[in-house]
């Protein structure tokens, strides 16, 4: 039976919130082992964007009839909290951190991108508006980290007594 792209949305819909309640997960992991202020107080204040993204998709899932996956969602906080007790462990975390964080930003924007396209041809106004400004939010996070890469390092070679 062929989907229709109303289909073919809700389903991005429902990836993003899931996404978004993993990295709500790793957010508070990266948090508890970033030693640096500044770059914590930045992570602080993505955790709470990250908070709204998620509201702000399931409002769009359920515009749609729908409400997310309790199974997916599950699994990706699951697959989250499993990561977490490894991010304490390993060595080089700053840098670490980073690294992880710039990827997983990187592809929230895509997703959001995508649930932007989407919904444009769904004609879905309110998706698309949300796709925008969650995507918006993702490449400032994105941004941030970018700027901060110096720090990033210096924060693991001290961490690692490294000179």
């Amino acid at each position: 039976m062929p989907k229709s792209i109303e289909d073919e949305l809700v389903k991005a819909l429902d990836e993003a919130y899931a996404m978004e309640k993993q990295v709500e997960v790793l957010l508070h992991s990266m948090i508890r082992t970033t030693g640096d202020p500044s770059l914590t107080s930045d992570m602080e204040t993505h955790l709470e964007e990250t908070k709204q993204h998620a509201e702000r998709v399931k409002t769009c899932i359920e515009a749609h009839g729908k409400s997310p996956s309790k199974v997916k969602a599950a699994s990706t906080m699951t697959a989250g909290a499993l990561k977490a007790p490894l991010d304490l462990a390993r060595n080089e975390k700053g840098m670490r951190n980073a690294r992880d964080g710039f990827a997983t930003e990187h592809l929230e924007i895509a997703a959001y991108r995508l649930i932007e396209e989407l919904a444009k041809k769904a004609s879905d106004q309110q998706s698309m508006a949300i796709a925008r400004q969650n995507a918006e939010d993702e490449e400032r996070m994105a941004a941030r980290i970018a700027a901060n890469w110096s720090k990033f390092v210096a924060l693991s070679m001290e961490q690692e007594g490294v000179q």
